[in-house]
């Protein structure tokens, strides 16, 4: 595969990543076989969280004894330096390495954040004396909100920023981007296929591949995902045409812009609701018979019924969707579709 240089780390990756979300379903003998596919065809950039449930201590287990084959980047959500310090340390632990590439402030989206992050014994200065003694090689972020990323990336203080990036959320390359460029940041590319909203996985990445120094992070789970990635960068993807233009221009018109990333930050809902899986229900819809949807959604759409509209869901979004109206909105279409099946 070819490579890329990230940045002024210097660290050199393979043109495309390895997003470990994913990962976190698989059984950790499926996740370690997995992840060494991945590197046996090339891929050397993985990035996880400690949020990602056992997803570090699954890249971990694949890569103990080889760390200086792969590159890997994790992230800490917490603002406060003694939080900080303690995700580092269970992330070093879980990996089973003493040293992180690429550490990476998760999800900075909002002001009040970033104040308390550069506040006194927030969690940059605690980073940056990890830095120091060479528990971190570089320091990144991640956001969700274009201007706080804007702002952050302006101090200069940070090697890579991670941000959604895919042909339906293309603002990035507005001015986040070409500012990233300019001062020698890393660019990584969350979200690639839009949360799994964008099933052409081939459009998406080539799409992405005409950024430069964007690293896409596509999330995989099974082999097939790896090939066709690999496919991809092999075909040596030319100019996007006219008629992939229009392909993409039916996936906007198709998802408008209140569609659901599958980010999760959302979860859990307090009343029980299966969030995820309910807003997802339209575009579901649209792609299986009625009776495998029914069996295969029916379970989470019958707990929106549990739905108070309290808000909290609208508030952890990073996209600031009106999840309660569009599950409700869902919930009745699931009542239509019951409908339907009852008269076949």
């Amino acid at each position: 595969m070819d490579k890329i240089v990230l940045g002024r780390t210097g660290l050199e990756v393979s043109r495309v990543g390895f997003g470990c979300i994913p990962i976190m379903r698989l059984e950790k003998k499926e996740a370690v076989a997995l992840l060494h596919y991945a590197y046996e065809h090339g891929v050397t950039l993985f990035d996880t969280a400690n949020a990602y449930a056992d997803s570090e201590e699954k890249v971990g287990e694949a890569f103990h004894g080889m760390r200086d084959k792969v590159v890997i980047a994790t992230k800490t959500a917490k603002r406060d330096g003694a939080g900080a310090m303690e995700h580092l340390e269970l992330s070093l632990r879980k990996l089973r390495t003493d040293y992180i590439d690429v550490y990476q402030l998760h999800q900075v989206s909002k002001e009040s954040e970033w104040e308390e992050i550069t506040g006194p014994n927030g969690a940059m200065e605690a980073i940056l004396k990890a830095r120091d003694e060479g528990k971190v090689r570089h320091i990144g972020f991640t956001s969700h909100n274009l201007n706080v990323a804007i702002k952050i990336a302006k101090t200069g203080q940070f090697a890579t920023v991670q941000f959604p990036f895919n042909f339906i959320e293309s603002d990035p390359e507005k001015e986040l981007f070409p500012l990233a460029r300019e001062i020698g940041m890393g660019i990584l590319a969350m979200k690639p296929f839009g949360g799994g909203a964008l099933d052409d996985g081939k459009l998406a990445l080539k799409f992405i591949l005409q950024s430069k120094g964007v690293v896409p992070l596509p999330g995989f789970d099974a082999t097939w995902q790896v090939d066709q990635a690999i496919s991809t960068l092999q075909e040596n993807p030319g100019e996007i045409t006219g008629e992939e233009l229009a392909a993409m221009e039916r996936y906007r018109e198709e998802l408008g812009k209140e569609f659901c990333r599958r980010c999760e930050y959302c979860q859990p809902c307090p009343q029980g609701v299966e969030i995820t899986s309910a807003m997802q229900y339209e575009l579901v819809s649209r792609k299986m018979p009625l009776e495998t949807l029914l069996s295969f959604s029916g379970p989470a759409m019958e707990t929106v019924q549990n739905c108070i509209e309290c808000g909290t869901c609208v508030e952890r979004c990073p996209y600031s969707l009106s999840i309660p109206q569009v599950i409700k909105r869902n919930y009745d279409l699931y009542k239509r579709h019951l409908e339907e099946a009852k008269r076949k």
